[in-house]
């Protein structure tokens, strides 16, 4: 089946966007910006946990408990994300890489099983990982997820309301093209404050 041509704008923009942060966060190289490669080492576990500000919000341990302003610490396994439900504290709490990567990661995954999947998947159901080179990993087999699920996506789901059944954000009220958009944003822009993370870090004495 073709791509409908107005989604293939969009496929393009995220393509470039996850290979532009899988670039930052596993290296060797990474674009600049001008097709310049720059050498980037891997993110290590101390960059992944890493708390620029005091009460951070991170991936943790069950047995640690959550973090500061955090009553939960979601999904399942030995390692969860910092959380609360609605209202969110104010001001939002800062997140580590680690959190930011969670986030996205699990959006990939529960949206691409709320598209093509079982379209059963929850928060709870969502293992974060508890090392840098596992989240490098998990952030690769998300985002290959949520490609693989716009496959075969045609102009009339484009348009329909609900195609993606993800309880978690506004799908149930959107056209299904929006969403696509959404989460283009949400890679870019959670992409550039990770790179910025990993500046920030390699500028900090160790």
């Amino acid at each position: 089946m073709p791509t409908p041509p107005r989604m293939i704008p969009l496929l393009q923009q995220f393509d470039f966007a996850h290979k532009r942060l899988a670039d930052r966060l596993a290296g060797p190289v990474m674009d600049s910006g001008n097709g310049t490669d720059v050498e980037v080492g891997p993110m290590t576990d101390k960059e992944y946990f890493w708390e620029p500000v005091p009460d951070c919000w991170s991936v943790r341990r069950r047995t640690d408990g959550p973090g500061p302003r955090a009553t939960t610490l979601t999904g399942t396994g030995e390692w969860g994300r910092d959380a609360t439900p609605g209202p969110h504290p104010a001001p939002p709490p800062f997140t580590t890489i680690a959190w930011r990567l969670s986030h996205l990661c699990e959006l990939l995954t529960l949206r691409a099983d709320h598209t093509a999947g079982s379209h059963t998947l929850t928060r709870d159901d969502y293992c974060s990982s508890k090392d840098a080179a596992g989240a490098i990993s998990a952030f690769e087999t998300a985002a290959a997820a949520w490609r693989k699920a716009l496959h075969g996506v045609d102009d009339s789901a484009l348009d329909t309301v609900g195609y993606s059944t993800y309880p978690h954000g506004s799908d149930s009220g959107d056209p299904f093209i929006d969403i696509v958009w959404w989460v283009n944003q949400e890679l870019l822009h959670h992409g550039a404050e990770i790179a910025l993370m990993r500046d920030l870090y390699r500028s900090q004495p160790h």
